[in-house]
């Protein structure tokens, strides 16, 4: 074996030219890591990822073109021994748990040092979960939440552009009372008092995105 097939190959996923250079460069420091491959979007690291078959994928979550989820669940059916490291910005209870339920293996915040994301990085290769304290007690907290319905979303989704009940309605083919019916459920299942504290709650929880 020589000495670069024995380093842990890693493909880095960001739409940021400087996180890609710092992580690269950082990377590139630890004896037994090597970046094999930069993919500046979901699409290119699902491409990249065929053709350099990395043992690892540190994936940013949201990108344009394919963001990581998509590129994470691709990748994962048709490679189900896939490892991937999600790291972002975003610490919401929904980001987390949608990046969970793709197939990656550990979630790690771009506030994190170097001191944290390499052991992340050695584990995950290595086979094992990543899951910092600060994003298991984010999941935690998610079970205490109800679950919006899919047309709850799509009301709160037009909330967010800052319609009125009848223009909501209007967009949505359904009554101004029906509206209200949803609103309610929405203020009650999040746990906010008005219609813009609802939309700031679910843009921090990563359940809509601006």
């Amino acid at each position: 074996m020589t000495k670069s097939e024995s380093k842990i190959r890693i493909l880095v996923a960001d739409d940021h030219f400087v996180v890609r250079m710092g992580v690269t460069a950082l990377v590139n420091t630890e004896p037994d890591m090597e970046v094999v491959g930069e993919a500046v979007d979901g699409a290119q690291a699902v491409t990249l990822f065929e053709s350099k078959k990395p043992d690892l994928v540190l994936m940013d979550l949201r990108m344009p073109v394919k963001d990581g989820i998509s590129a994470t669940v691709e990748i994962r059916a048709k490679h189900p021994q896939a490892r991937v490291l999600m790291l972002t910005t975003y610490d919401g209870d929904t980001d987390i748990h949608r990046a969970m339920q793709a197939g990656a293996q550990g979630y790690v915040l771009k506030n994190s040092t170097g001191d944290k994301l390499i052991p992340a990085l050695r584990a995950v290769a290595a086979g094992e979960k990543w899951i910092p304290q600060e994003i298991a007690s984010r999941l935690a907290s998610r079970k205490l939440f109800e679950e919006l319905t899919p047309r709850e979303l799509q009301v709160l989704a037009q909330m967010a552009k800052g319609l009125a009940n009848k223009e909501i309605g209007d967009v949505l083919k359904i009554t101004e009372h029906t509206v209200k019916d949803h609103l309610k459920n929405i203020l009650g299942k999040l746990r906010v008092a008005d219609r813009t504290e609802a939309v700031t709650v679910a843009v921090q929880r990563g359940i809509i995105q601006l």
